[in-house]
């Protein structure tokens, strides 16, 4: 398993902007120079996390993006399903999946829910505060 840049980067991303709290926007070229990414990716990410209600934009000089909420308050979940969509790795777990044929008999059903209940309970308690 394996997460995706978006994910990585994104969690960068939001990284910045906790540390810019309250402190008014943050724009994408500061981001990108602290974090050695680049802009136009950036821009991407930016869409789908504001999409998702946890970052805002301002236009102008002195324009950019900050957290839409207390940093106390964003889930690490929250942020990886805006930029990845559902974090599964069980079936069960799966949102674009058919129920799958074999769930009675399965090898691997037990053992995959367990640690998709873990992930699940890890990124739903940690929030961008305790970065």
């Amino acid at each position: 398993m394996k997460l995706s840049t978006k994910g990585r980067y994104g969690l960068m991303a939001m990284y910045r902007l906790l540390q810019n709290y309250g402190k008014g926007p943050m724009s994408i070229s500061d981001i990108a120079k602290e974090e050695n990414l680049s802009v136009a990716y950036l821009e991407q990410l930016f869409s789908l996390l504001k999409r998702a209600n946890l970052v805002k934009s301002s236009r102008g000089a002195f324009g950019g993006y900050e957290l839409t909420r207390d940093p106390r308050e964003i889930k690490i979940s929250e942020i990886l399903n805006a930029l990845e969509g559902n974090i599964a790795i069980s079936c069960s777990a799966m949102d674009d999946i058919v129920e799958c044929k074999n769930t009675n008999i399965c090898a691997t059903k037990d053992i995959l829910d367990k640690i998709q209940s873990r992930i699940d309970e890890v990124l739903d308690s940690v929030t961008l505060a305790d970065m």
